[in-house]
């Protein structure tokens, strides 16, 4: 028999069992309350309890971010939510049916993303190694890491000392879902590494001690915030005479995978290297062998010497 829930006890019940049964990240779970708690308000103003939500209400609740121009994206990952939920109440046994089942999502529009040169890369780190300060030291590893890795903002904020090798020649990453990966690193970061760890105890107050890469006791998570880096980097990148608005951890992280591919790195070992579990996320970084593709044709095919 089913039983009488209210979207406050079925959202806390779903929740619970994203965190202990799945290993959901702490950014993720917000994700997840977020977006559940907005559709609940507008499910009760429409008396909708869990047990009783339509279709339909789904299917109308979804137009509403169409109609209000929210990107595709945004409204297939509200669907994706949704059908996480149900799909849990169902396998509870607290709903006989899954509503989502009927709803389409929406077709995603791939941009291609933000792309900083090799060449301006090199501006950055080159500007940034000059500064031997402690803070200089930090903005300098930050970058080596985020671009000799990869690594999500979320997971370089996180990192702690024990991920770091003996040799420090690799690091071990804690990526989405609690999925651990191990991330070679070059020698140049292996170097901004170590003259990081000569200086990092001066982010640490006296007596006192973390175990996190980067510590910050202006955070309440003990640890640089996103935010905080992002504005590392966009200020390393002014004063490199880049335009801060091209820069930020994701554009290293794209810059990384596109330079890779651009130098004949295999497509798996980047999607490895990446944390994506499905290789058509990584494949979107493609687009950086269109030129040596288009080149190829041109130079070597049977036919490119042809006339008209």
């Amino acid at each position: 028999m089913l039983r009488e829930i209210s979207f406050a006890g079925a959202l806390e019940d779903f929740l619970e069992m994203m965190l202990v049964e799945r290993g959901a990240s702490e950014n993720t779970i917000e994700a997840y309350s977020r977006d559940l708690k907005r559709f609940a308000v507008k499910a009760n103003r429409a008396e909708f309890g869990p047990l009783d939500v339509t279709t339909n209400f789904i299917r109308e609740y979804l137009a509403h971010f169409s109609n209000e121009g929210f990107s595709s994206s945004t409204q297939a990952r509200h669907i994706s939510t949704l059908r996480q939920f149900f799909g849990f109440l169902v396998e509870e046994k607290i709903r006989s049916d899954d509503p989502t089942i009927l709803v389409d999502t929406p077709k995603r529009n791939y941009h291609l993303p933000k792309l900083l040169t090799e060449a301006e890369v090199r501006m950055i780190i080159g500007y940034c190694s000059g500064d031997q300060t402690p803070k200089g030291l930090r903005t300098s590893v930050i970058i080596e890491i985020l671009y000799a890795s990869g690594l999500r903002v979320s997971e370089l904020v996180s990192l702690t000392l024990d991920v770091i090798s003996r040799g420090e020649e690799y690091i071990r990453v804690r990526g989405k879902g609690g999925v651990e990966r191990i991330v070679p690193i070059n020698g140049s970061t292996r170097d901004a590494l170590k003259k990081w760890l000569l200086v990092r105890k001066k982010f640490i107050p006296n007596g006192e001690s973390s175990k996190f890469l980067f510590p910050s006791v202006k955070s309440r998570v003990g640890h640089l915030s996103r935010e905080s880096v992002s504005f590392i980097l966009k200020k390393a990148a002014l004063a490199s005479g880049i335009d801060p608005a091209r820069v930020s951890p994701h554009v290293f992280r794209h810059a990384f995978a596109s330079h890779l591919l651009a130098n004949d790195a295999d497509l798996r070992v980047v999607q490895q290297m990446l944390g994506h579990a499905d290789i058509s996320t990584t494949q979107i970084y493609t687009h950086v062998l269109e030129n040596r593709l288009r080149s190829v044709v041109v130079n070597y095919h049977p036919l490119a010497e042809q006339k008209d």
